[in-house]
């Protein structure tokens, strides 16, 4: 089971100059669409990808296994970037 966790210094902002949700990082900003934001949003460091993509299936009366591959596939990219843990 993969829990996914913000590295230290990470964290959502809303960002209201731009208007939009932000990934900050120690001098690093990554802008997020709002798949990503509704991703990012459920990593709370207790939540499984799995429970993560059954709470988002809910939300959105969508597939829970086309969301756990779209979120594996955004998680890794964070993950190889520095800013998630699994």
């Amino acid at each position: 089971m993969t829990i996914p966790r913000f590295k230290p210094g990470v964290r959502l902002h809303r960002d209201r100059v731009r208007d939009r949700w932000v990934l900050l990082a120690p001098e690093r900003v990554v802008g997020l669409d709002d798949i990503a934001y509704a991703i990012l949003e459920k990593v709370d460091g207790s939540a499984s990808l799995d429970e993560i993509a059954t709470s988002l299936a809910a939300e959105y009366d969508a597939d829970a296994g086309e969301i756990a591959t779209d979120a594996s596939v955004l998680l890794a990219d964070l993950a190889a970037r520095g800013y998630v843990a699994a």
